[in-house]
């Protein structure tokens, strides 16, 4: 069989390591959960499919004292548990020779120092300059004081006029609130140029998200009633079955609003409803999703009962059988805590396209499944034809996206049942990546860090985006706080949440649908 006839369908097209320059990637938080479950198994997986640069290696940096060959082995292990793909000995063979492991602390000049030199003997040996790539995958209290160093160390400038500028990719949270994104950007910018910066969202790097343009843009049937003449309304869901999984300290300080509506949804928000880009250039597709962020008008807050926005936390439900715990009795939550595991806004966005066009998004935990979805509703057709007879069971047409966990699409449309006489049923026609393309499809992570490598910022943040994400979402983090308890719902675990929300979506004549079915 021929090499072409043995590449999977999802590589088919790309070249081999897509003309990537020499490379070393330093993980920052080398030690940490993020880099066993995903980032080193993401590198392997590009390995195994010979997307890397030929000379590529990987350096973690971390606060533990660990030597080059337990890097080693535990890169092996991480591997070994959480790769899609099975470990290959020939492969891990050309692997593992360029892992390296580099100690120090987050704030210490002098490991930053250690560590230029020790990249500088790198490239005298190997006999060429390399890229740097610096992924922060770190809690966000260091992010700041990484950048600083790697800025005060001159890593951060290393081939910034070539072709080969290092780079930094920064994992999210990025910010608390508009003033510590700002502040945040503003250390980034003044170390590195914007161009060098990789601010990561692993939603954008889903099969999935990336095929909504492609969906949009690619297929003459949608665009031209992709707009307010004939969408009725959009819902965006992003459910968790789990709850807090034991991260009660970190979750409280976050909630839902930060932790999945700021940031995952509102991407999705921004590719669904931006203008067609001029073309495929980053900088035309970001500048896009900059202006859908800034259209969104802002929410209505007072009163919290009526406003656009719903807060509530899960109480004590059943799932699957079994009685879970409401938030307030897992490990970690303050019994004063005001912070909620379920949020739903409704948004208008002001302009031609979208004007008098409800978006609803929302977001909880112990929710009935995982799932990820958009739904784009159209407008019921005129007239009578098929109403006032139980014949006649007639449904909106529904566009749905499945992000995650069973990724496709599907369409809502309404038939005739066969028989002798006039009557109406709605029916699905579905889409799915692993029927069509098979199951085995790439990480987030795969495709996120293949394209920092080679340069191509479509899929990342840019820091414009950052803020005009937070400019929305803060004054209502600043309302919540100055309300406390007022306002804050409940929600049986196992529930698709509080009543609260449904009564958000009575108010323009619409109702959520079952996510996920």
């Amino acid at each position: 069989m021929e090499e072409a006839e043995q590449r999977h369908p999802f590589l088919e097209g790309l070249s081999r390591h897509r003309g990537a320059p020499p490379t070393l990637l330093v993980i920052f938080g080398a030690s940490g959960d993020l880099t066993a479950r995903k980032l080193v198994p993401a590198l392997y997986n590009l390995a195994l499919d010979s997307l890397l640069p030929a000379d590529f290696r990987l350096m973690g940096f971390g606060r533990k004292e660990i030597p080059d060959e337990q890097f080693r082995t535990d890169a092996r292990a991480s591997i070994t548990e959480f790769s899609r793909r099975p470990l290959e000995e020939d492969v891990w063979k050309d692997v593992e020779g360029g892992l390296y492991y580099h100690q120090g602390a987050y704030d210490d000049p002098e490991a930053y120092a250690a560590l230029a030199k020790r990249i500088a003997q790198m490239e005298k040996e190997a006999g060429h300059g390399l890229q740097l790539v610096f992924y922060i995958s770190t809690p966000p209290g260091v992010f700041e004081p990484i950048v600083e160093n790697l800025g005060d160390c001159g890593l951060a400038r290393h081939e910034v006029k070539g072709q080969t500028a290092a780079k930094v990719i920064i994992e999210k949270p990025f910010g608390h609130d508009l003033a510590s994104a700002k502040q945040l950007n503003e250390v980034i910018v003044r170390n590195f140029d914007e161009g060098q910066v990789y601010r990561i969202d692993h939603y954008l790097g889903k099969e999935t998200v990336q095929n909504l343009l492609v969906a949009r843009f690619a297929n003459a049937i949608f665009e031209p009633i992709w707009n307010r003449e004939y969408v009725d309304s959009v819902q965006i869901t992003v459910a968790e079955s789990v709850g807090v999984e034991g991260r009660g300290g970190y979750y409280d300080e976050s909630g839902a609003l930060r932790d999945m509506i700021q940031n995952h949804t509102m991407q999705l928000l921004s590719l669904i409803a931006m203008e067609p880009p001029v073309s495929l250039a980053p900088e035309g597709i970001r500048d896009e999703k900059v202006k859908v962020l800034k259209a969104v008008q802002p929410l209505v807050l007072h009163p919290p009962e009526q406003g656009d926005v719903v807060r509530a936390r899960y109480k004590e439900g059943l799932m699957e059988g079994k009685r879970v715990p409401g938030y307030l009795q897992e490990e970690g939550i303050p019994n004063d805590s005001t912070t909620e595991t379920y949020a739903a806004l409704r948004l208008n966005i002001n302009n031609w396209r979208w004007q008098g066009v409800p978006f609803y998004l929302r977001s909880g935990k112990r929710m009935p499944r995982r799932v990820s979805e958009i739904a784009i509703q159209f407008k019921r057709p005129p007239g009578i034809l098929f109403t006032g007879s139980r014949r006649f069971d007639v449904e909106q047409n529904t566009l749905v996206i499945q992000v995650q966990p069973d990724e496709g699409m599907t369409l809502l449309t309404n038939s005739k049942v066969p028989g002798l006489e006039t009557r109406t049923q709605p029916v699905k026609m579905h889409f799915r990546y692993a029927t069509t393309f098979g199951s085995n499809t790439p990480e987030a992570y795969e495709r996120l860090i293949l394209d920092a490598i080679i340069g191509d910022s479509t899929l990342f943040i840019r820091g414009d985006e950052t803020e005009a994400s937070w400019q929305l979402i803060t004054p209502v983090l600043e309302a919540w706080r100055d309300h406390g308890q007022r306002g804050l719902a409940e929600y049986a675990a196992g529930s698709w949440g509080p009543l609260e929300s449904e009564r958000l979506l009575w108010a323009s004549g619409h109702e959520w649908r079952k996510a996920g079915v």
